[in-house]
C-alpha cells in the first residue's frame, strides 16, 4: 500500500474504505461478510475508514468489527456529524456521544461536518456555539482532526475553507466532476492551504464502471495500456498529488483486492498525453449520453410516496447508454411488485431536493424520466398487477 501524509505527518493510505455500502441481508448489515472484507483491507495496508451517523447500521458494524479484532489503534477512523438533523448544541453533544458508543471508541481521528455546503450554514453553527464544542473535544482528546464533506460549487468551497482552521476536507471528485462541485479549483486551493483532501465518489456511484455507454466501453477495451474502467478512474485521481486518499465503497472481497492492487501500482504525476486524451474521449462519450447526474448515493430516500429515485434515474440514463432490456428492468423493479414504486407516484413535495448532494431538480427530472419509462404498455401492466394482485 502507498501512503500520503496528512497535515500533521500521519501516514494515510491512498485507498480508503467507504463504509456506506456494506452488504445487507434482511435489512441488516451482513456483519460476518463485512468483517472479512474489512480485515483483509487492514491486513493489506488500508488504514482510513469512513462512515457517518446516517449510514444505517454502519457505525455500529464498524465499531463492532474494530473492537473484537482489536485493531482500532491501527486505523484512522472518520465519521460525520449530521448537523442538518440537530436543532441545538445539546443535540450535537448527544449525537457525538452516541457515535462514540456506536463505534466503541473514546476518540474520533477525523470528524466531519456532513454535507456542509455553504458559508451561511457554518455561520449559524458558529453562532450556536460549535467552536466551543470543537475546542472542548479536541482538548479532551475525543476529536483529533476537524473537517467537512462538501457538495456544492467551487466558490462556496473556497469561502468555507477560509472560514475556519480546518485540518482536512472531503469532496466529490472524479474525471466527470473535474470542473463541477469543488472541482479541480477547490482541490488545488485546499492543497495550497496545506489541507489533505479525501475524495469520495471516485467512480460516481458506479457510473464510470458499470454504466458506461458503449462507445466509452470500446475506448477502454482498446486502451493500449490494457487498463480497466475502475483502474483508469482511480489512477486519474492518484495521478494528482493534491489527492490524499480516495474512498471506495467496497462490498466484496474481490473488489477490495482489486482496488488494493490498483493502489499499489499507482503513482502521482504518471499520466502522459495519451492518458489525458483517453480520459477526455471517455468523458465526452459519457456526457453525451448522460441525462441526469445522479450518483445513486440514496440521500433522497426514502421517498414519502415510495418512488425509488436512484433506480428511476439509473434506468433513465441507461436508456441512452445502449443497454438492452432496461424498460423491462424498470417495469419488473417498480410495477411488478406488491408495493409499486413508479415515478408517477411522485407528488412533487421536493423533500428529496433539499438533501440531494448534486442539487438535481429531482421532481422535474422524474417527470422527464416518466415520459420515457412509463409508456402505455408499462401503465397497462401496472394496472393489471394492481387490479388482479398478481404479486
Amino acid at each position: 500500500m502507498q501512503y500520503r501524509k496528512d497535515r500533521y505527518g500521519n501516514q494515510i493510505s491512498i485507498l480508503g474504505y467507504g463504509c456506506m455500502r456494506f452488504t445487507k441481508s434482511g435489512g441488516r448489515i451482513d456483519l460476518k461478510k463485512a468483517e472479512t472484507e474489512l480485515m483483509f483491507a487492514i491486513e493489506n495496508g488500508v488504514n482510513y475508514f469512513d462512515t457517518a451517523y446516517i449510514y444505517g447500521g454502519s457505525e455500529a458494524a464498524l465499531g463492532e468489527i474494530l473492537s473484537r479484532n482489536n485493531v482500532r489503534g491501527k486505523i484512522h477512523l472518520a465519521t460525520k456529524l449530521p448537523h442538518y438533523l440537530i436543532r441545538n448544541m445539546e443535540g450535537i453533544e448527544k449525537t457525538f456521544n452516541e457515535q462514540l458508543k456506536r463505534l466503541k471508541t473514546d476518540y474520533i481521528d477525523f470528524y466531519l461536518f456532513h454535507m456542509l455546503n455553504d458559508i451561511v450554514t457554518w455561520e449559524k453553527l458558529v453562532k450556536a456555539g460549535i467552536i466551543d464544542f470543537l475546542n472542548d473535544k479536541i482538548k479532551a482528546g475525543k476529536i483529533r482532526q476537524i473537517g467537512f464533506s462538501y457538495h456544492g460549487n467551487s466558490e462556496s468551497f473556497t469561502r468555507l475553507l477560509d472560514a475556519y482552521d480546518w485540518d482536512f476536507c472531503q469532496i466529490q471528485y472524479n474525471y466527470l466532476d473535474e470542473n463541477s462541485q469543488a472541482g479541480i479549483r477547490g482541490l488545488k486551493y485546499a492543497h495550497e492551504k496545506g489541507l489533505p483532501v479525501i475524495v469520495m465518489c471516485p467512480l460516481r456511484g458506479g457510473r464510470l464502471v458499470d454504466q458506461l455507454p458503449d462507445k466509452a466501453k470500446a475506448l477502454i477495451q482498446n486502451d493500449a495500456k490494457q487498463r480497466t474502467a475502475t483502474e483508469l478512474a482511480f489512477k486519474w485521481l492518484w495521478n494528482q498529488p493534491e489527492v490524499t486518499c480516495v474512498l471506495s465503497g467496497m462490498n466484496s472481497l474481490k473488489m477490495v483486492s482489486e482496488n488494493i492492487n490498483i493502489a499499489e501500482s499507482s503513482k502521482a504525476l504518471s499520466f502522459d498525453d495519451y492518458d489525458d486524451h483517453l480520459i477526455d474521449d471517455i468523458r465526452r462519450e459519457i456526457m453525451h449520453k448522460t441525462k441526469v447526474a445522479c450518483t445513486g448515493c440514496g440521500y433522497c430516500m426514502p421517498c414519502p410516496k415510495g418512488v425509488d429515485i436512484p433506480l428511476a434515474f439509473y434506468c433513465y440514463n441507461m436508456l441512452y447508454s445502449s443497454k438492452k432490456g432496461i424498460k423491462m428492468e424498470y417495469m419488473q423493479s417498480t410495477a411488478m411488485r406488491k408495493e409499486q414504486s413508479s415515478i408517477s407516484n411522485c407528488n412533487g413535495c421536493k423533500k428529496c431536493e433539499k438533501v440531494c448532494p448534486q442539487a438535481i431538480p429531482i421532481c422535474a427530472e422524474l417527470k422527464n424520466a416518466s415520459k420515457k419509462l412509463e409508456t402505455f404498455s408499462y401503465r397497462l401492466i401496472k394496472w393489471a398487477v394492481k387490479s388482479f394482485r398478481l404479486f
